[in-house]
Protein backbone atom coordinates (compact mmCIF):
# COMPACT_ATOMS: atom_id res chain seq x y z
CA UNK A 1 0.00 0.00 0.00
CA UNK A 2 1.60 3.00 -0.91
CA UNK A 3 2.10 6.07 1.63
CA UNK A 4 0.37 9.07 2.86
CA UNK A 5 2.27 12.16 2.78
CA UNK A 6 1.12 13.92 5.52
CA UNK A 7 2.61 17.01 4.28
CA UNK A 8 1.36 16.40 0.90
CA UNK A 9 -0.88 19.31 0.53
CA UNK A 10 -0.38 21.80 4.00
CA UNK A 11 -2.30 25.02 4.86
CA UNK A 12 -0.08 28.26 4.44
CA UNK A 13 -0.72 32.39 5.00
CA UNK A 14 -1.08 32.34 0.79
CA UNK A 15 -3.05 29.21 0.67
CA UNK A 16 -3.20 25.23 0.16
CA UNK A 17 0.32 24.43 -1.03
CA UNK A 18 1.91 21.32 -2.46
CA UNK A 19 5.81 21.11 -2.48
CA UNK A 20 5.67 18.28 -4.40
CA UNK A 21 4.65 19.62 -7.50
CA UNK A 22 5.21 23.75 -6.86
CA UNK A 23 1.93 24.63 -6.93
CA UNK A 24 -1.01 25.77 -4.49
CA UNK A 25 -4.80 25.40 -5.16
CA UNK A 26 -6.83 28.37 -4.12
CA UNK A 27 -4.84 30.44 -3.14
CA UNK A 28 -5.58 33.68 -1.24
CA UNK A 29 -2.33 36.02 -2.07
CA UNK A 30 -0.45 36.43 -5.37
CA UNK A 31 1.48 32.92 -6.36
CA UNK A 32 3.68 31.67 -9.56
CA UNK A 33 1.26 28.60 -10.07
CA UNK A 34 -2.46 29.00 -9.20
CA UNK A 35 -5.26 25.97 -9.80
CA UNK A 36 -8.52 27.11 -8.68
CA UNK A 37 -11.30 24.93 -8.13
CA UNK A 38 -13.79 27.48 -8.67
CA UNK A 39 -14.70 31.22 -9.15
CA UNK A 40 -15.99 32.26 -6.14
CA UNK A 41 -14.39 35.32 -4.18
CA UNK A 42 -12.92 32.95 -0.86
CA UNK A 43 -11.59 30.36 -3.60
CA UNK A 44 -10.74 33.03 -6.66
CA UNK A 45 -8.23 35.84 -6.27
CA UNK A 46 -5.98 38.03 -9.26
CA UNK A 47 -2.38 38.36 -9.09
CA UNK A 48 -0.98 34.68 -10.00
CA UNK A 49 1.67 34.07 -12.79
CA UNK A 50 0.02 31.13 -13.81
CA UNK A 51 -3.40 30.23 -13.35
CA UNK A 52 -5.07 26.51 -13.70
CA UNK A 53 -8.83 26.18 -14.21
CA UNK A 54 -11.68 25.04 -16.45
CA UNK A 55 -13.12 27.18 -18.75
CA UNK A 56 -16.04 28.78 -17.34
CA UNK A 57 -14.16 29.82 -14.42
CA UNK A 58 -11.49 31.13 -16.12
CA UNK A 59 -14.35 33.34 -18.02
CA UNK A 60 -15.82 34.18 -15.00
CA UNK A 61 -12.46 35.15 -13.76
CA UNK A 62 -11.74 37.25 -16.91
CA UNK A 63 -14.77 39.24 -15.92
CA UNK A 64 -13.90 40.21 -12.40
CA UNK A 65 -10.15 40.42 -12.76
CA UNK A 66 -10.37 42.64 -15.64
CA UNK A 67 -6.44 43.66 -15.21
CA UNK A 68 -5.41 40.10 -14.66
CA UNK A 69 -3.31 39.38 -17.52
CA UNK A 70 -5.15 36.74 -20.17
CA UNK A 71 -1.97 35.31 -21.33
CA UNK A 72 -1.78 33.64 -17.52
CA UNK A 73 -4.83 31.44 -17.53
CA UNK A 74 -4.65 27.85 -18.83
CA UNK A 75 -7.72 26.17 -19.53
CA UNK A 76 -8.05 22.65 -17.87
CA UNK A 77 -10.25 20.36 -19.12
CA UNK A 78 -12.14 17.86 -17.09
CA UNK A 79 -11.12 14.48 -16.73
CA UNK A 80 -7.66 15.27 -18.61
CA UNK A 81 -4.57 14.33 -16.73
CA UNK A 82 -1.67 17.14 -16.80
CA UNK A 83 1.71 17.27 -14.44
CA UNK A 84 3.29 19.65 -12.56
CA UNK A 85 7.02 18.06 -11.53
CA UNK A 86 6.26 14.75 -10.68
CA UNK A 87 2.23 15.18 -9.48
CA UNK A 88 -0.74 13.91 -11.92
CA UNK A 89 -3.21 16.47 -11.60
CA UNK A 90 -6.85 15.65 -12.97
CA UNK A 91 -10.24 17.70 -12.95
CA UNK A 92 -13.41 16.35 -12.12
CA UNK A 93 -16.77 17.86 -11.73
CA UNK A 94 -17.97 19.21 -8.18
CA UNK A 95 -21.20 19.99 -8.76
CA UNK A 96 -20.99 23.07 -6.39
CA UNK A 97 -21.50 25.82 -9.78
CA UNK A 98 -20.67 25.88 -13.44
CA UNK A 99 -17.20 25.13 -13.96
CA UNK A 100 -16.47 23.94 -10.21
CA UNK A 101 -13.91 21.06 -9.93
CA UNK A 102 -12.11 18.71 -7.38
CA UNK A 103 -8.91 18.07 -8.34
CA UNK A 104 -7.43 14.53 -8.13
CA UNK A 105 -3.06 14.68 -6.98
CA UNK A 106 -1.72 11.49 -8.06
CA UNK A 107 1.83 11.13 -6.67
CA UNK A 108 4.11 7.82 -5.70
CA UNK A 109 1.01 5.75 -6.52
CA UNK A 110 -1.11 7.71 -3.47
CA UNK A 111 -4.39 9.39 -4.60
CA UNK A 112 -5.41 13.12 -2.91
CA UNK A 113 -8.76 14.53 -3.78
CA UNK A 114 -9.37 18.05 -3.39
CA UNK A 115 -12.83 18.70 -3.64
CA UNK A 116 -13.29 21.90 -3.04
CA UNK A 117 -16.42 23.04 -2.67
CA UNK A 118 -19.19 20.46 -3.60
CA UNK A 119 -22.96 19.24 -3.37
CA UNK A 120 -25.25 16.16 -4.31
CA UNK A 121 -28.40 18.02 -4.78
CA UNK A 122 -29.49 18.55 -8.51
CA UNK A 123 -28.32 21.44 -10.15
CA UNK A 124 -29.53 21.81 -14.08
CA UNK A 125 -27.69 24.95 -14.20
CA UNK A 126 -23.88 23.01 -13.57
CA UNK A 127 -22.03 19.67 -14.52
CA UNK A 128 -23.00 17.41 -11.74
CA UNK A 129 -20.75 15.90 -9.39
CA UNK A 130 -18.41 12.87 -9.89
CA UNK A 131 -17.58 10.47 -7.12
CA UNK A 132 -14.18 9.61 -7.60
CA UNK A 133 -11.65 7.39 -5.33
CA UNK A 134 -9.10 8.19 -3.34
CA UNK A 135 -6.39 7.37 -0.74
CA UNK A 136 -7.45 11.06 1.23
CA UNK A 137 -10.48 13.09 0.75
CA UNK A 138 -9.59 16.49 1.60
CA UNK A 139 -13.00 17.72 1.82
CA UNK A 140 -14.86 20.73 2.79
CA UNK A 141 -17.02 20.60 6.13
CA UNK A 142 -19.37 23.29 5.51
CA UNK A 143 -22.28 21.87 6.93
CA UNK A 144 -20.47 18.59 8.80
CA UNK A 145 -22.85 18.39 11.32
CA UNK A 146 -25.49 15.68 11.68
CA UNK A 147 -27.84 17.83 12.83
CA UNK A 148 -28.03 19.53 9.66
CA UNK A 149 -30.08 18.31 6.45
CA UNK A 150 -30.73 20.20 3.41
CA UNK A 151 -34.71 20.17 2.54
CA UNK A 152 -36.08 19.02 -0.77
CA UNK A 153 -34.90 22.11 -3.40
CA UNK A 154 -38.48 21.67 -4.67
CA UNK A 155 -40.45 21.87 -2.05
CA UNK A 156 -38.76 24.95 -0.75
CA UNK A 157 -38.76 26.79 -4.25
CA UNK A 158 -42.33 26.28 -4.43
CA UNK A 159 -42.92 28.15 -0.77
CA UNK A 160 -42.14 31.24 -2.96
CA UNK A 161 -45.46 29.86 -5.27
CA UNK A 162 -47.64 30.38 -2.25
CA UNK A 163 -47.99 34.68 -2.26
CA UNK A 164 -48.51 36.80 -5.09
CA UNK A 165 -46.59 39.34 -3.34
CA UNK A 166 -43.23 40.86 -5.39
CA UNK A 167 -40.33 39.46 -3.61
CA UNK A 168 -36.92 39.77 -2.68
CA UNK A 169 -34.48 37.71 -3.25
CA UNK A 170 -31.43 37.88 -1.56
CA UNK A 171 -28.19 35.54 -2.89
CA UNK A 172 -25.02 34.96 -4.62
CA UNK A 173 -24.66 36.31 -7.45
CA UNK A 174 -22.40 33.56 -9.23
CA UNK A 175 -24.27 30.02 -8.99
CA UNK A 176 -26.71 30.35 -6.41
CA UNK A 177 -28.59 33.22 -8.68
CA UNK A 178 -28.42 31.36 -11.70
CA UNK A 179 -29.99 27.79 -9.85
CA UNK A 180 -32.61 29.98 -8.41
CA UNK A 181 -33.88 31.30 -11.98
CA UNK A 182 -34.22 27.91 -13.04
CA UNK A 183 -35.64 26.56 -10.15
CA UNK A 184 -38.49 29.46 -10.27
CA UNK A 185 -38.53 29.31 -14.01
CA UNK A 186 -39.78 25.61 -13.59
CA UNK A 187 -41.95 25.23 -10.56
CA UNK A 188 -43.01 28.76 -9.93
CA UNK A 189 -43.85 30.18 -14.06
CA UNK A 190 -46.00 32.83 -13.25
CA UNK A 191 -43.23 34.34 -11.22
CA UNK A 192 -41.59 37.38 -13.23
CA UNK A 193 -37.69 37.23 -12.41
CA UNK A 194 -35.73 40.64 -12.59
CA UNK A 195 -31.93 40.38 -11.63
CA UNK A 196 -29.75 42.80 -10.42
CA UNK A 197 -27.14 44.81 -12.73
CA UNK A 198 -24.95 42.87 -10.78
CA UNK A 199 -25.76 39.55 -11.33
CA UNK A 200 -26.86 39.89 -15.25
CA UNK A 201 -23.53 39.79 -16.46
CA UNK A 202 -23.14 36.43 -14.56
CA UNK A 203 -26.67 35.53 -16.10
CA UNK A 204 -25.82 36.39 -19.35
CA UNK A 205 -22.41 33.92 -19.04
CA UNK A 206 -24.80 31.11 -18.18
CA UNK A 207 -27.05 31.61 -21.32
CA UNK A 208 -23.76 31.30 -23.47
CA UNK A 209 -21.52 28.11 -22.09
CA UNK A 210 -24.64 26.99 -19.31
CA UNK A 211 -26.89 24.19 -20.05
CA UNK A 212 -30.22 25.21 -19.61
CA UNK A 213 -32.08 28.62 -20.54
CA UNK A 214 -33.02 30.82 -17.60
CA UNK A 215 -35.77 33.02 -18.24
CA UNK A 216 -35.33 36.39 -16.69
CA UNK A 217 -35.06 39.97 -17.03
CA UNK A 218 -33.01 43.32 -15.89
CA UNK A 219 -34.09 45.35 -12.95
CA UNK A 220 -35.11 48.82 -13.57
CA UNK A 221 -36.65 50.67 -10.57
CA UNK A 222 -40.02 51.19 -12.15
CA UNK A 223 -40.55 47.56 -12.48
CA UNK A 224 -41.65 46.61 -8.62
CA UNK A 225 -44.18 49.52 -8.28
CA UNK A 226 -47.11 47.88 -9.93
CA UNK A 227 -48.49 44.25 -10.28
CA UNK A 228 -47.67 40.94 -8.51
CA UNK A 229 -45.63 38.34 -8.61
CA UNK A 230 -42.22 39.27 -9.41
CA UNK A 231 -38.79 38.39 -7.35
CA UNK A 232 -35.92 41.02 -7.84
CA UNK A 233 -32.88 38.59 -7.46
CA UNK A 234 -30.09 41.00 -5.47
CA UNK A 235 -26.87 40.01 -4.17
CA UNK A 236 -26.62 39.92 -0.27
CA UNK A 237 -25.10 43.47 0.22
CA UNK A 238 -27.95 44.98 -1.39
CA UNK A 239 -30.37 43.02 0.07
CA UNK A 240 -29.09 43.69 3.91
CA UNK A 241 -28.98 47.32 2.53
CA UNK A 242 -32.38 47.45 1.86
CA UNK A 243 -33.71 45.65 5.21
CA UNK A 244 -36.58 48.34 5.64
CA UNK A 245 -38.18 47.65 1.85
CA UNK A 246 -41.67 48.02 2.18
CA UNK A 247 -44.34 46.38 -0.24
CA UNK A 248 -41.94 43.44 -0.71
CA UNK A 249 -41.30 40.00 1.26
CA UNK A 250 -38.11 39.53 2.11
CA UNK A 251 -36.60 36.18 1.27
CA UNK A 252 -32.45 35.05 1.44
CA UNK A 253 -31.47 31.61 0.20
CA UNK A 254 -28.90 29.93 1.74
CA UNK A 255 -28.16 26.96 4.29
CA UNK A 256 -27.46 29.00 6.93
CA UNK A 257 -30.23 29.16 10.07
CA UNK A 258 -28.67 32.32 10.99
CA UNK A 259 -29.01 34.01 7.50
CA UNK A 260 -32.97 33.32 7.69
CA UNK A 261 -33.56 35.75 10.28
CA UNK A 262 -35.29 38.83 10.28
CA UNK A 263 -36.52 37.44 6.81
CA UNK A 264 -40.35 36.97 5.57
CA UNK A 265 -39.64 33.02 4.62
CA UNK A 266 -37.46 31.48 4.92
CA UNK A 267 -35.50 29.33 1.77
CA UNK A 268 -33.41 26.59 2.79
CA UNK A 269 -31.35 26.37 -0.50
CA UNK A 270 -27.71 25.37 -0.25
CA UNK A 271 -25.03 24.78 -2.63
CA UNK A 272 -22.91 22.48 -0.03
CA UNK A 273 -23.11 18.84 1.14
CA UNK A 274 -24.86 18.30 4.60
CA UNK A 275 -24.53 15.62 6.61
CA UNK A 276 -25.86 13.35 4.72
CA UNK A 277 -24.61 13.70 1.66
CA UNK A 278 -20.94 14.47 3.35
CA UNK A 279 -21.33 10.80 4.15
CA UNK A 280 -22.22 9.32 1.03
CA UNK A 281 -19.90 10.93 -0.42
CA UNK A 282 -16.92 9.29 1.71
CA UNK A 283 -18.34 6.09 1.00
CA UNK A 284 -18.19 6.70 -2.69
CA UNK A 285 -14.28 8.30 -2.33
CA UNK A 286 -13.03 5.18 0.19
CA UNK A 287 -10.48 6.93 1.74
CA UNK A 288 -7.48 6.10 3.94
CA UNK A 289 -7.62 9.12 5.72
CA UNK A 290 -9.85 12.58 5.35
CA UNK A 291 -8.61 15.98 5.78
CA UNK A 292 -10.93 18.45 6.40
CA UNK A 293 -11.11 22.23 5.35
CA UNK A 294 -13.41 25.27 5.27
CA UNK A 295 -15.22 24.12 8.45
CA UNK A 296 -15.69 22.15 11.17
CA UNK A 297 -14.63 18.66 10.95
CA UNK A 298 -14.60 17.56 14.55
CA UNK A 299 -18.09 15.60 14.39
CA UNK A 300 -16.91 14.04 11.23
CA UNK A 301 -13.68 13.26 13.56
CA UNK A 302 -15.65 11.85 16.07
CA UNK A 303 -18.34 9.98 13.62
CA UNK A 304 -15.39 7.68 12.37
CA UNK A 305 -13.28 7.15 15.47
CA UNK A 306 -11.87 3.60 14.59
CA UNK A 307 -12.54 3.32 11.31
CA UNK A 308 -10.94 6.20 9.19
CA UNK A 309 -8.48 8.74 9.86
CA UNK A 310 -9.81 12.20 10.57
CA UNK A 311 -7.91 15.47 10.98
CA UNK A 312 -7.50 18.98 10.36
CA UNK A 313 -5.09 20.11 7.21
CA UNK A 314 -1.77 20.44 7.98
CA UNK A 315 -0.38 24.02 8.71
CA UNK A 316 2.90 25.62 8.24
Amino acid sequence: MAEIITDFLVETAKGYYCVYGDFYIDPLMPVDTALISHAHGDHARPGHRRILATNTTTIFMQHRFTRQDPGSYKVIAYNEPFFLADVKITFFPAGHILGSAQILMEYKGTRYLYTGDYKLQDDATCEPLVFVKADVLITETTFANPDISHPDQVEEISKLATTNHNMMLGCYSLGKAQRLTYLLNVYCPEKVIYVHHNIAPIHRIYDTFGFVPLKYEIYNRKVMKDGVNKIYLVPPLTFNSYFRAKNVIRVFASGWKRLQHNNDLSLYISDHVDWNDLLQCIEASDPREIWTVHGDGAMLKSYFEGKIVVRNMAKI
